[in-house]
């Protein structure tokens, strides 16, 4: 099982989204990249921020991978939060759009696009439960 946040998770995380039929009809006119920033927490066995890149476009990610800082500034979107917040995404104790409303999860990008998607948000943050993940501070 890979880690979370690692290389091998958000390649992972490409093949999840790319077979998934309800994710491609939600985001089917998506354009841009996002950018989940990871925010150190050293106590919980993340101890440098980590930038994983996700390529969506038309309904698919056409890359995934972990970028620096710089490149994470370029992308259209950047969603941060510390990791303990991700690990709630993923194990489907924050809803994601629900966390952006209550401040627990910060966009830089076009907030008002991503609440168009409201759908296609939803199925990602579900894609990420199919990744089999293991935790650093569960290890």
């Amino acid at each position: 099982m890979p880690p979370f946040p690692s290389e091998e998770w958000f390649r992972r995380f490409v093949e999840v989204i790319n077979a998934s039929e309800e994710y491609a009809a939600h985001a089917a006119d998506w354009e841009g990249d996002v950018v989940i920033a990871i925010e150190a927490e050293p106590d919980h066995g993340v101890a440098e921020d980590v930038f994983g890149l996700l390529d969506l476009w038309h309904g698919g990610c056409r890359a995934g991978a972990l970028v620096d800082r710089t490149r994470s500034e370029a992308a259209a979107f950047v969603v941060r939060a510390p990791y303990s917040r991700w690990k709630d995404v993923i194990r489907g104790d924050l809803e994601p759009v629900k966390g952006l409303m209550q401040g627990k999860l910060k966009v830089r990008g076009d907030l008002q696009k991503i609440l168009r998607y409201v759908k296609a948000v939803q199925e990602l943050a579900q894609l990420t439960r199919r990744v089999e993940t293991t935790f650093p501070d569960e290890a």
